[in-house]
């Protein structure tokens, strides 16, 4: 018979407490594969919308569509939240608000903007 682990293992996903920096670094990676899936559709949207006035006309009722809306929303923050964390890796790289208190504000700072921009996306939506 084998020896039972000397480790513990914890899997309960929903009692895990990660940092606000673990957060903030997992939320970078989800948004750059939001906007990397994103990419083909937004190309094609725009493309779409410069061809002639009646690709733009389809693509603006095409963003009238409340799912539509919701998407673009989602894609704002992943653009925000990515762009936002992105500066505030490149930052730590250099060692600028590499402490831990400062560190721990900063992820906080870009996981509020981004939400904040968000929101006012979905205000200049609806």
């Amino acid at each position: 018979m084998a020896a039972p682990p000397s480790r513990v293992v914890f899997l309960n996903l929903a009692q895990i407490r990660l940092p606000v920096g673990a957060l903030t670094s997992i939320l970078h990676r989800v948004s750059g594969v939001l906007l990397a899936l994103a990419i083909p559709l937004v190309a094609w949207a725009f493309a779409r919308s410069l061809a002639n006035p009646e690709g733009f006309a389809d693509i603006a009722a095409w963003l009238a569509n409340p799912g539509v809306k919701v998407a673009a929303v989602l894609w704002i923050w992943a653009l925000s939240h990515h762009l936002l964390a992105g500066v505030r890796h490149m930052l730590s790289d250099v060692d600028v608000g590499s402490r831990l208190w400062y560190a721990r504000k900063s992820a906080y700072t870009v996981n509020i903007a981004a939400v904040l921009i968000a929101i006012a996306a979905a205000g200049a939506f609806w």
